[in-house]
């Protein structure tokens, strides 16, 4: 809870800076008619828009789970995503209109140092609020935070690009190149719109964090106890900043519920310790099997049928099958 209420203050900031960066920019373009600084308004437009939206999905996806949201609502921030990925990339597109109607019909230029100086400090701006934005949503797992520093800091990039094309227009006089700069750097607002975009899709439909599951994955086989024999079925769902995770999880057929219930704990401290406590575990332990025995590293084991044999290095592919174990990683 205190995370999502540090991202909401956070996004309150994002916005704040949208719209006053947004009102320079207009100011910029005003002074000067250039198509390329109205390229930057624009996409400005978008951040304000997005803002407001993330926003207002951050305060959603905060809110106490429910009856009729049992897993909360952070599914909201990527919807949130998914439509400041659009804006961004509809704005993309229509820059590149703006500027092949420049070139039909050119304006001239006027006052391009006072332009510079404002798109200038709004550049420095952006970027230091991207990089807050990032870094906060990152550490708290927001994907509308994260999104929103990149956007901000994509404008960043943008800006200085145009800021170097209206410095080249300055000192050489080729105003053809205002068009041309505002062409170039729509593909990229479109690449990061896209990028977005995709990310907040992944996540409504619960595509699998591949990074994220290796680096589990690979945690809790350095750790591992003597009495799991094997993990499958592991799952990893993102609600927004809450990790919800469920596996089975082998133990020796003849613990006893007390016993048993010990290692889900341990599971649970070490992915909790390595991932943060904004997690949620669902484990369901399996007894071992005769054929468990090859693989089964336990020392002590006092019914044991079969000698050890291979001890099975967990990976990704291993743990997400939903079979059990056996040696030569065949399955039962």
């Amino acid at each position: 809870m205190q995370q999502q209420k540090e991202n909401f203050r956070v996004q309150q900031w994002v916005v704040a800076v949208a719209v006053m960066l947004f009102v320079m920019k207009l100011a910029a373009w005003y002074i000067t008619k250039s198509v390329s600084i109205l390229t930057d308004a624009l996409e400005s437009t978008v951040n304000v828009i997005s803002g407001f939206i993330g926003l207002y999905s951050l305060y959603i996806a905060a809110k106490p789970r429910d009856i009729d949201h049992p897993y909360g609502h952070g599914k909201a921030e990527f919807i949130s995503a998914a439509v400041e990925g659009t804006l961004i990339m509809i704005a993309g597109l229509i820059i590149i209109y703006e500027s092949i109607n420049h070139f039909i019909r050119p304006r001239p230029l006027q006052q391009l140092d006072k332009g510079m100086l404002l798109i200038g400090i709004s550049a420095v701006v952006n970027y230091i609020m991207g990089f807050i934005a990032i870094k906060r949503g990152r550490a708290n797992s927001s994907l509308a935070l994260v999104a929103s520093g990149k956007h901000l800091q994509s404008d960043t990039y943008s800006t200085i690009g145009i800021l170097s094309g209206i410095a080249l227009i300055y000192f050489t006089g080729v105003q053809l190149i205002d068009g041309i700069v505002a062409i170039i750097f729509s593909f990229f607002i479109i690449y990061t719109g896209y990028h977005i975009l995709r990310a907040s899709l992944a996540g409504i439909m619960d595509e699998a964090d591949q990074e994220l599951l290796e680096q589990m994955v690979g945690r809790i086989n350095e750790a591992r106890r003597q009495n799991w024999t094997d993990l499958h079925n592991l799952r990893v769902i993102k609600y927004g900043s809450v990790l919800h995770v469920d596996c089975h999880l082998t133990v020796p057929w003849y613990l006893n519920v007390y016993e048993a219930h010990a290692e889900v704990d341990a599971l649970s401290q070490l992915i909790r310790k390595e991932f943060g406590t904004s997690i949620e575990l669902f484990v369901h332990t399996d007894g071992c099997l005769d054929l468990s025995c090859p693989i089964c590293m336990k020392a002590d084991c006092p019914v044991r049928r079969h000698p050890f044999r291979q001890k099975i290095e967990w990976n990704s592919a291993i743990v997400r099958s939903n079979e059990r174990h056996r040696f030569e990683n065949e399955s039962i």
